[in-house]
C-alpha cells in the first residue's frame, strides 16, 4: 500500500470500514452516512487530496454514492462509498434519500450533487443551490430517470 494511503487509513480507522485496495492504486471504503462530510473534509483539508468527482448508482436495495479523491503524488484514487437504503425512502413518500452535502466546503461538488439529486432522488442536506440542472422544467416531480423503479413520463 502507498505510504499516504496507509497514513489516511490509520487516521480515519474509526470512521471508515471495508478498506478494499485494488492493484495498489485504487482504494474503496465505506463511510456511514452521518460521517461522509466529516471524512471528505478531512481528506481535502488534512491529507490534501484532490476531489475528482462523484457518482451514484441504484443497486436495487440502496442508492450508492461514491466520492472519488486523487492522491496526486502517488497516482492513486481513494473512493468513499456511502449507501443510502431505499426501503426507508420507499415506505413513506415523505421520507427522502438524504445525505449531507459536500458543496458547502467543496465547491467542485456542487454540480454533481445537483445532477444526482435530479437523476437518483438523493437530497443533499445543506447544498447551497439545489435547483435543477439537467432535466426540463416540466419534468414531473418525484420521477428520477436513473432509479430502477422510475417510469418514463409520456
Amino acid at each position: 500500500m502507498n505510504a499516504m494511503l496507509e497514513v489516511i487509513r490509520e487516521g480515519l480507522k474509526d470512521d471508515v470500514a471495508n478498506w478494499d485496495e485494488r492493484r495498489g492504486r485504487r482504494v474503496y471504503c465505506d463511510v456511514p452516512r452521518d460521517k461522509i462530510a466529516e471524512v471528505a473534509r478531512a481528506l481535502v483539508e488534512t491529507y490534501r487530496l484532490r476531489f475528482i468527482t462523484a457518482s451514484g448508482t441504484d443497486t436495487r436495495f440502496a442508492v450508492e454514492i461514491l466520492y472519488h479523491f486523487s492522491v496526486d503524488e502517488e497516482g492513486a484514487v481513494l473512493s468513499l462509498r456511502v449507501a443510502l437504503p431505499k426501503d426507508a425512502a420507499l415506505s413513506s413518500p415523505n421520507e427522502h434519500l438524504e445525505v449531507d452535502s459536500l458543496a458547502p466546503f467543496l465547491k467542485a461538488a456542487e454540480w454533481i450533487e445537483r445532477e444526482m439529486q435530479e437523476m437518483l432522488g438523493v437530497t443533499f442536506r445543506g447544498h447551497p443551490d439545489p435547483k435543477r440542472l439537467l432535466l426540463a422544467s416540466d419534468w414531473p416531480a418525484g420521477s428520477y430517470p436513473l432509479r430502477r423503479e422510475s417510469e418514463v413520463p409520456e
